[in-house]
């Protein structure tokens, strides 16, 4: 077959993939719309958005004496914020991520795009610019930014892990990073490092499979990477099970302490939980990091 047979072929494979996929993160991002307030807040702009009681730090000029002139108390004038902010997505791609122990769930990496893209939904609709990093698809407002982020994330790249890329990354903007992050944890500090120095803040969502979680095994076992470059056989694979999990325990805290220290925010999602939760906890995070 030729090279552009295979390029053809692939194509039209991904192409099939993507209206179901864009489907159920419009479909997600819409359980959260429903019950979402947007993200209105507080800020430089020229929309009235609320009355608050002034505080101690408020100057004179700040308070709308007409509306205090109604209580006892002194009342400031707030205006809806208005300036975009720029959300930059980094999807682990890598083989690792193909893994599902049951035909019945999604791999983690079908979960995280789906995390990923139903997050741009909410974001975009709200008026951020969103993009992914590296120059696939740059930070940019409007619905058809959708499709773009949607086409870039489709397909799985050749490394046995990931690692993220900070590279088209907004200063003083956010950034998401979805992976199981089971590669080597330099790449992650280095990229969370990097990233905190241009000012940008956010959240780290290792997506795990639920047999990750819980080695499931015992007797003879073969453990093998997605990408077969890594092989360990066993003949008791339930002894192994308390230093994995002691392993598996120490990794998310040696991520959980990197976030803490660099004012990003952790979560572990399993691919056999609620999507919706995830993406409530992602919607959280990056308001709390502002």
């Amino acid at each position: 077959m030729t090279q552009d047979l295979v390029l053809r072929a692939r194509a039209e494979t991904l192409g099939q993939a993507l209206p179901p996929l864009l489907a159920a993160a419009e479909h997600l991002s819409a359980t959260v719309i429903l019950g979402g307030h947007g993200r209105r807040r507080a800020g430089m702009g020229d929309e009235f958005w609320q009355y608050r009681p002034a505080d101690a730090g408020d100057s004179a000029r700040m308070i709308d004496w007409r509306r205090s002139g109604r209580a006892d108390s002194h009342f400031v004038r707030d205006r809806e914020w208005q300036a975009a902010q720029s959300v930059t997505l980094w999807v682990d791609t890598s083989r690792s991520m193909a893994f599902t122990s049951d035909r019945a769930r999604p791999p983690k990496a079908d979960r995280a795009r789906l995390l990923a893209l139903a997050l741009a939904v909410l974001l975009l609709r709200g008026g951020e610019r969103v993009g992914l990093a590296g120059d696939a698809a740059p930070p940019r407002s409007g619905r058809a930014q959708v499709d773009r982020l949607a086409l870039a994330l489709a397909g799985d790249g050749p490394a046995d892990y990931g690692a993220p890329v900070v590279s088209g990354m907004v200063a003083h903007g956010r950034a998401v990073f979805l992976s199981d992050f089971l590669g080597q944890m330099a790449g992650v500090e280095d990229a969370v490092a990097r990233a905190s120095d241009k000012g940008v803040r956010g959240a780290l969502v290792q997506v795990l499979d639920p047999a990750e979680e819980s080695l499931p095994f015992d007797g003879r076992t073969i453990f093998e990477s997605m990408g077969g470059t890594l092989r360990h056989e066993t003949l008791r694979a339930g002894d192994l099970k308390a230093r994995y999990l002691a392993r598996l325990a120490e990794r998310k805290d040696r991520l959980a302490a990197l976030g803490r220290a660099s004012g990003w925010h952790f979560l572990t999602h399993h691919t056999g939980e609620s999507a919706q939760a995830a993406l409530l906890w992602l919607y959280a995070a990056l308001e709390r990091g502002r």
